[in-house]
Order: structure tokens, then C-alpha cells, then sequence
């Protein structure tokens, strides 16, 4: 199954619209969301078009499409408002004998590794940072932040099909890319 991940939406209503259009031109067969959705944070300056309502209205409108785990933005108010899943601090998806576990990445990451057996996959969002890379064990992948990308990065989504990942700007640029 094509599955898209993104993260870190950060209430953008301008940036989750243009999310939402790639979801729908990729035909990704799920929404993998890695946290961050309503809330700006205390150390990000306001992404474009904050309107957390927006995007709640946005979000909700395709709940069955969608897999979410908590950010460190996210809290219980959020849930109240949200009308799929949110609160859970990871997601499992096993793929043949892979498995792939799904987070925010500011309680498991690179230097807090979850239950990984070798060969797994480690996908986070919370740097707002792209990465693919293989590590001694474990693929870990990152699709960058979809409103507020860091280190000159634009904003990014990930892909992953048939045992492969990529990270594609909203222009469909392919910006990393990793066999698995």
C-alpha cells in the first residue's frame, strides 16, 4: 500500500490544503500524520495562514483516511476538536517483516530508539528536518515539517511504496530517497 506521511502541519490552513492536494494526487492509500497539526509552538514564529480551525475542519472532513500520533504540540483539547485518533505516541505498521514505527520524534528518535529489530524503520517528524538514511540496524526516515521546514529545507511529505521512501517538496521535486 502507498502511504504518505507528514508532520508537523503547525496549523497552517494554506499548508495543510497544499498537503491535502498532494495526498489526493499521489492516491496515497493512507494519511500518516507524525504530530504538530494545530498548534504553532512557543519557539515558531506563526506559519502562513494560521488557522488551526481551518485545518480541524480540513483534517476532519477525511478522518477514515487518516493515521495520527501526539506531537508535543498536541494536548487533550485537541482530541475534543479532532475527530480521529491523536493521542497516541506511535503507530505500528508492519510491512511483510518489516516493521515500521511511526512517531513524532521528541520522545523516540535516533538517540532514544523505540523496540527496533534489525532492518526495522524509524520515521519521525519534530526536527522539521528530511532524512533518509540507513543506520547500524534501522532505516530512520523523517519527511521534514509540512508548514515550518528547517535548515533551508522547503516544505516537505514523504512517500513510501514497495519498500521505498522519498521526501518531495509540494512541486513533486524529489528531495531525498532511499531503498529499503
Amino acid at each position: 500500500m502507498k502511504l504518505m506521511f507528514a508532520s508537523d502541519i503547525h496549523g497552517s490552513s494554506y499548508f495543510c490544503r497544499k498537503m491535502l492536494e498532494m495526498w489526493k494526487k499521489e492516491k496515497a492509500g493512507r494519511l500518516i500524520l507524525l504530530g504538530d497539526l494545530l498548534y504553532h509552538g512557543p519557539r515558531n514564529e506563526l506559519p502562513k495562514e494560521y488557522a488551526p480551525k481551518e485545518v480541524i475542519s480540513l483534517l476532519n472532513s477525511m478522518k477514515n483516511e487518516i493515521c495520527a500520533v501526539r506531537g508535543n504540540c498536541e494536548a487533550e483539547v485537541d482530541q475534543m476538536v479532532l475527530d480521529f485518533p491523536v493521542m497516541a505516541d506511535y503507530c505500528i505498521i508492519v510491512e511483510g517483516e518489516r516493521t515500521i514505527y511511526a512517531t513524532h520524534g521528541h520522545v523516540y528518535h535516533e538517540n532514544h530508539l523505540p523496540p527496533l529489530k534489525n532492518g526495522d524503520v524509524l520515521i519521525h517528524g519534530h526536527t522539521h528536518v528530511p532524512r533518509a538514511e540507513r543506520r547500524e540496524g534501522y532505516v530512520l526516515l523523517n519527511p521534514g515539517s509540512v508548514s515550518i521546514p528547517k535548515e533551508g529545507n522547503p516544505p516537505t511529505y514523504g512517500i513510501w511504496e514497495g519498500g521505498s521512501f522519498c521526501v518531495k517538496d509540494f512541486d513533486g521535486n524529489i528531495i531525498k530517497e532511499i531503498n529499503i
